[in-house]
């Protein structure tokens, strides 16, 4: 526990003066107060500390001085301590009696302090001035046990021992005059025990015990009872509530099923509106993109096309620097060329022409001499063959049928069998007779010579006949 002493004095009367001395004084958690003719200055942590002194050169004047320091003239100033610090006191009251006359013995704890408002300092120090803490202590305890007996003899021991905050509440409210009276200021005070030497307090709980367990069996049956009808009425409230809850419920479930359902229908046709809106704007934004892009792709094409028409010249200019002038060169040299083969040309055909001219006109000589030659030949020809008569025509058929039977005969080589069909009364013989007959017609047509105008054709054939 911290100490605290309080300083006070005066200048003894009759001294001279003397050099001054100085004392510390601790600080206290306070503000500490300003007198006059002394200094302040920060303590060092240690005991608190109050101080008296007088005033100097002949001054009676008391000074009281604490959670500070001040000048002492030594020799001449007289100065004196008392302690601020916290004092524990525990009163004890044995064998006092009661309003009732029982016994009994009180212990308790009191905190108490001397109190540093000026006035109740200095009255503190006209009270213990010169006195140790011991004796201090001594002074208020007693007045504390004093009243506490007083106090003890107008309660009963159950008022004492059942409500021991309002007993010592009691004690503190008729002692705290006194002692403030003195300079004592009473922190707190509490009982700390309460006990008799003829078992009252022991016989008193054992007849509150059983008292007690009788109201509580007591209690338990009718609390029991109680329970039992009131969990009945519960259960029915209960019931009743639950019901009303159910329905309350059921109608709000509904109201929420149709309220959300009317919301979720609002939402719907909000969202098919919104839907449809930014589907329609989309498409007009699409829109204005697809006329810009097909302005950009107008004002691409349009350049595209002055590029290519540009270039379509430039392209003609580099045709007729590069091709149609060398072209145009070329054409007229080959235009020359064959104006030039025109004319070799002509006079090559003149001359063709002129040679076939001259084989023509020789081949026509030839053919003309070679026709005169075969026609001189044939007359020739005719004139021996009236002169050979009919041995030297039929000489010369005969030489001819070889080759006339050759190409009567040649598509009859190509024939594998040849099966003649005749009638009954008909023979390979007349068949052959038959055919020998048809000779003359087709020398005849062959070469123009009626062999039955031969005699021994004409002899031949009708025999046949």
């Amino acid at each position: 526990m911290q100490r605290s002493t309080a300083l006070f004095g005066k200048r003894p009367p009759g001294h001279g003066q003397c050099c001054a001395a100085s004392f510390p004084l601790e600080q206290r958690s306070f503000p500490s107060k300003k007198l006059p003719s002394v200094r302040q200055s920060t303590q060092s942590p240690g005991t608190l500390r109050g101080a008296v002194q007088g005033g100097c050169c002949g001054s009676d004047v008391k000074q009281y001085v604490y959670g500070g320091w001040a000048w002492a003239w030594w020799c001449i100033t007289d100065t004196q301590r008392i302690s601020l610090e916290i004092m524990t006191l525990q009163p004890r009251c044995e064998d006092v009696e009661t309003a009732e006359g029982v016994a009994l013995t009180v212990t308790g704890v009191a905190q108490v302090k001397i109190m540093t408002e000026k006035e109740l300092l200095a009255v503190a120090c006209e009270q213990f001035l010169g006195k140790n803490v011991q004796d201090v202590k001594n002074v208020v305890l007693q007045t504390l046990e004093g009243h506490l007996r007083s106090i003890l003899g107008t309660l009963t021991v159950e008022q004492i021992y059942q409500d021991r905050d309002q007993f010592a509440k009691l004690v503190r409210e008729v002692a705290a005059p006194d002692v403030g009276r003195m300079g004592i200021e009473i922190l707190s005070f509490t009982i700390k025990d309460v006990y008799d030497k003829v078992d009252y307090l022991s016989s008193l709980g054992k007849t509150q015990t059983a008292a007690v367990r009788r109201d509580a069996d007591i209690g338990v049956a009718e609390a029991e009872r109680d329970a039992g009808i009131r969990e009945a009425e519960c259960k029915k409230e209960m019931l009743d509530v639950k019901f009303m809850a159910d329905t309350k419920i059921a109608d709000s479930k509904r109201a929420f099923e149709l309220q959300k359902a009317a919301f979720t229908e609002e939402v719907n046709i909000k969202t098919a509106e919104a839907q449809l809106a930014y589907e329609l704007q989309s498409a007009r934004e699409q829109q204005k993109i697809r006329q810009e892009e097909i302005e950009i792709e107008v004002v691409q094409r349009k350049k595209q096309i002055d590029v290519e028409e540009k270039e379509i010249i430039r392209k003609e200019k580099e045709l007729i620097a590069t091709v149609k002038r060398p072209a145009e060169a070329e054409a007229y040299r080959i235009q020359q060329i064959a104006e030039g083969e025109k004319v070799r040309q002509v006079l090559l055909a003149q001359a063709e022409a002129e040679k076939i001219r001259k084989i023509g006109e020789a081949e026509a000589f030839v053919i003309e001499a070679i026709g005169m030659a075969e026609a001189e030949r044939m007359k020739l020809k005719a004139e021996a063959l009236q002169s050979y008569g009919e041995a030297a025509q039929l000489a010369l058929v005969l030489d001819a049928l070889p080759e006339i039977a050759a190409k009567v005969a040649a598509p009859l080589s190509r024939v594998d069998e040849i099966v003649v069909l005749s009638g009954e009364s008909s023979n390979v013989t007349s068949e052959v007779n038959r055919l020998l007959a048809e000779i003359p017609a087709s020398v005849r047509a062959i070469t123009g010579v009626d062999l039955t105008k031969i005699p021994l054709i004409q002899k031949a054939t009708g025999a046949q006949a």
